[in-house]
């Protein structure tokens, strides 16, 4: 029997699933402090709400019998060009999760590559996101590269 997947973008109805998925996907790197798990919700809660209002973090969602199932999101913003992409804006994947259950199904794959699609569409030269272990498969076969980027932590 075939699931009723539907992939589509999601609306500030989601939000609290878009922030479940965002504390889940955390918990599952192995943060294990709820009390910064909660405050990350907290915190993120409005900059998603103004985000999706106003266009610059947008999200998808797999739907499976009318539950969502699994989501992802992006933030635009402004960005200096550079040779690779003169857009003068950068798109940057994140919140990629999928439900324990509904695991194993190619909703991920789905929602990137409707992801990936708008963003050519958008004329985004390129994509950037971070992968764990667990997505690195997934996004190197949809062509995503490892770069040069570095990080600071500062507190």
């Amino acid at each position: 029997m075939a699931l009723d997947v539907k992939i589509r973008e999601a609306t500030l109805a989601d939000l609290p699933w878009l922030l479940h998925h965002r504390r889940a996907m955390f918990q599952e790197m192995g943060f294990t402090d709820s009390a910064a798990l909660d405050a990350t919700v907290e915190y993120s809660e409005p900059y998603m709400r103004r985000g999706l209002t106003e266009g610059f973090y947008r999200g998808w969602v797999a739907e499976i019998d009318g539950k969502i199932a699994a989501g992802a999101g992006m933030v635009v913003t402004p960005w200096v060009a550079n040779p690779r992409d003169w857009s003068a804006r950068r798109v940057y994947i994140l919140n990629v999760y999928t439900e324990p259950k509904y695991r194993r199904l190619g909703l991920a794959r789905r929602i990137m590559e409707r992801m990936i699609d708008w963003c050519r569409e958008q004329g985004f030269g390129t994509v950037h996101l971070h992968a764990t272990e667990v997505g690195r498969k997934l996004y190197e076969s949809l062509g995503f590269q490892p770069s040069n980027e570095m990080r600071l932590a500062l507190k």
